[in-house]
């Protein structure tokens, strides 16, 4: 008998050899069955329509964007747009998102090497009227690997990878989203301190024309009528003094949020209004719109869905496993120790669907129709922020014509009220003109603060449609 088991252990000897020697040829020259990724391709117009000389580029989200704020030359905003970066809860939550997705990287690389078990038992066991009893003990070490001899595991890495690099873009646009929320949330609270600045002005003078129409009317050269239009102009500018007020402590309780602050911890003094709008370069790097994180997070995920192409496919191809353990029993710790009491195994295992009714074919054709919308993304994406970067530039362009009409506007309804004023003092013209020429004063002069409002507004808009700021070449 023990000469049939020798025989049979020769016999099966040479067939294990032979299958041992196919997984490391299998290993050492695996295929992989994805397709090789590709950068879609997307249009790349020679220049911007809305600003000639400016030149297109192509995703490169690994460049430093700075701290593009600082263009502003306002202090506070360089302090605040710092915190954000720290104590915003959106950009937090992003940082934990990519934190997740670096540790699914680790994951997956994981899967690439052997996994190796310890395991260990006591057992004690009896029954019956016998008052003996039986112990047994077991320890046992076993390793397990499954070879990727199809480049699925590697595939599932890569594609992980690619998603963490899709995840770091997720981060850098949140970053960028929040910082320009506080900018523009910023500049439309100082704004607003310049809108109540010109309404308390605008009171005082509306309060010393009452004044000079009440002396009129008791002088008896006014009619009562003059007095009322004049109490009801200056209780119109008051009542807008006091929505601006409620503006502006929306506006402050909205920058508290973005600092991750509740809003009854944070306030902000009136100050002077920085109206500093950068200058465009007339050209830029090439470079700088593919910066923008939204592109690169894009195209990301179209690696991430070519490499899904890959891990479907492999369901083609059988899979392998080679497994070994070692172990030892007994009914003592001590005779743990013993050789006779060892016991070890070495196997090979291979698995191959032969039906599945088509299954594997529909994960195929499903990985690569993900592919084709991922792909699809990633050219709306591109296509977007090229109309983005028109549109801000076309507006930055105008924006600055209407506020040089809008200055002059300013300056003649300033005249205008002016000259009725006096004239209505020397007993020239009606009342009802004055109030029309105030009117069309505070008009203007407001028009020309949202104008110079908008520009910034816009400035901010095309920083962030150019993916995080400028640097005009030297």
């Amino acid at each position: 008998m023990i000469r049939t088991h020798h025989t049979t252990t020769g016999a099966r000897a040479p067939t294990l050899r032979r299958l041992s020697a196919l997984v490391c040829l299998a290993v050492l020259g695996g295929c992989a069955v994805g397709p090789a990724y590709q950068t879609p391709s997307t249009p790349q117009p020679a220049e911007f329509k809305e600003a000639r000389g400016w030149q297109p580029a192509s995703p490169s989200d690994t460049l430093e964007r700075g701290p593009w704020w600082q263009l502003f030359g306002d202090p506070q905003l360089d302090q605040l747009a710092a915190a954000v970066e720290v104590s915003n809860q959106n950009v937090a939550a992003a940082v934990a998102s990519y934190a997740q997705a670096r540790a699914s990287v680790g994951e997956q690389r994981a899967a690439l090497f052997p996994s190796v078990d310890l395991n260990g038992g006591a057992n004690r066991s009896g029954g019956g009227g016998d008052t003996r009893s039986a112990s047994q003990y077991k320890l046992n070490i076993g390793a397990s690997w499954e070879p990727d001899v199809w480049d699925k595991l590697r595939a599932g890495a890569n594609g992980a990878q690619a998603g963490a690099a899709a995840s770091a873009a997720d981060l850098a646009a949140a970053r960028l989203s929040a910082q320009g929320e506080l900018a523009v949330d910023y500049f439309s609270l100082r704004q607003t301190d310049a809108q109540l600045a010109l309404l308390e002005a605008t009171v005082s003078g509306y309060a010393r024309v009452l004044e000079i129409t009440q002396n009129r009317f008791g002088a008896g050269v006014a009619a009562r009528s003059d007095v009322l239009q004049a109490q009801t102009q200056l209780a119109g500018a008051r009542i807008e003094r006091v929505g601006l007020a409620r503006q502006r402590a929306q506006l402050e309780h909205a920058i508290a949020v973005l600092l991750g602050k509740a809003p009854a911890e944070f306030s902000l003094a009136v100050a002077p209004w920085r109206a500093t709008v950068p200058d465009v370069p007339l050209a830029l790097p090439s470079t700088l719109l593919q910066r923008r994180p939204d592109i690169a997070a894009a195209e990301r995920r179209v690696a991430v869905a070519n490499e899904q192409i890959g891990v479907a496919r492999a369901a083609y191809f059988p899979s392998l496993n080679l497994s070994a353990s070692y172990g030892v029993g007994g009914s003592a710790v001590a005779g743990l120790l013993n050789a006779s009491n060892s016991l070890w195994s070495l196997g090979l295992s291979a698995g191959q669907s032969l039906f599945n009714a088509g299954a594997s074919a529909a994960r195929v054709s499903g990985a690569q129709a993900g592919r084709d919308v991922a792909v699809a993304h990633y050219r709306q994406t591109v296509l977007a922020a090229f109309a983005d970067v028109e549109n801000q530039l076309a507006a930055s362009r105008a924006l600055l014509q209407q506020q040089d009409l809008r200055h002059l506007a300013a300056q003649a309804a300033d005249q205008v009220e002016t000259q009725m004023l006096n004239r209505y003092r020397a007993g020239q013209v009606a009342y009802t003109e004055v109030v029309t020429a105030q009117n069309n004063a505070l008009a203007a002069r407001r028009a020309l603060i949202q104008a110079q409002a908008d520009r910034q507004t816009t400035a901010i808009a095309l920083i962030q449609s150019l993916g995080g700021g400028w640097h005009a070449t030297p």
